[in-house]
């Protein structure tokens, strides 16, 4: 799939090349990003390159991973959000923020954006959302985007080599008022005793 430039009511969410490895690379320099997310730490300039020159645009062209760089209309990095295919219908969304720029509601709003995306264009019929035990705000932002918190999936991520229990939710079109690819049958809801 070729990359795609979605715009939001103040972001701009496009792929990143070579050209943005500098702004990454300076975000990513955060110690909460390293401790929350699962990329390289310490997170050195060649893991910035490798990522804007070769994993995102192969994520792109395979067809397995849409990564976008969030951008406000000045051009400064605000995160990077992605969506990862684990199955034809289903993605899972990673996100995280620049530190001056989290509590604004960006990555919320670059969720919402990304998601719609994936529901209409993708033909996606599910989004998942995945983070450490304690990471509040990953969570802050998947319940402002109106993701349904599902529980805990025990061991479920793997950080740095160590085994971690993860929340789990869910986005689906309905949430955003759009149609399914597939039709989808809730649970019956059963009373309490």
């Amino acid at each position: 799939m070729e990359p795609v430039t979605l715009t939001t009511e103040r972001l701009l969410l496009r792929t990143v090349g070579p050209h943005d490895a500098d702004a990454v690379h300076k975000a990513a320099q955060d110690p909460d990003i390293q401790r929350w997310t699962t990329i390289p730490s310490p997170y050195l300039r060649e893991h910035a390159e490798g990522f804007v020159g070769q994993a995102v645009p192969d994520g792109w062209a395979a067809g397995s991973a849409f990564t976008f760089g969030v951008f406000l209309r000045s051009g400064d990095l605000v995160g990077m959000f992605g969506l990862t295919m684990r199955s034809p219908a289903v993605a899972e969304v990673g996100f995280w923020a620049a530190k001056e720029h989290r509590g604004m509601g960006y990555i919320t709003e670059a969720t919402l954006g990304a998601s719609r995306w994936a529901f209409t264009e993708v033909a996606v019929d599910r989004v998942e959302w995945r983070a450490e035990v304690g990471n509040a705000g990953s969570r802050a932002v998947a319940e402002r985007a109106g993701f349904t918190m599902e529980g805990v999936q025990r061991a479920a991520i793997d950080n740095k080599g160590v085994r971690r229990d993860c929340w789990v939710g869910s986005l689906l079109p309905s949430d955003l008022g759009l149609p399914s690819t597939a039709p989808y049958l809730p649970a019956p809801v059963r009373p309490q005793q």
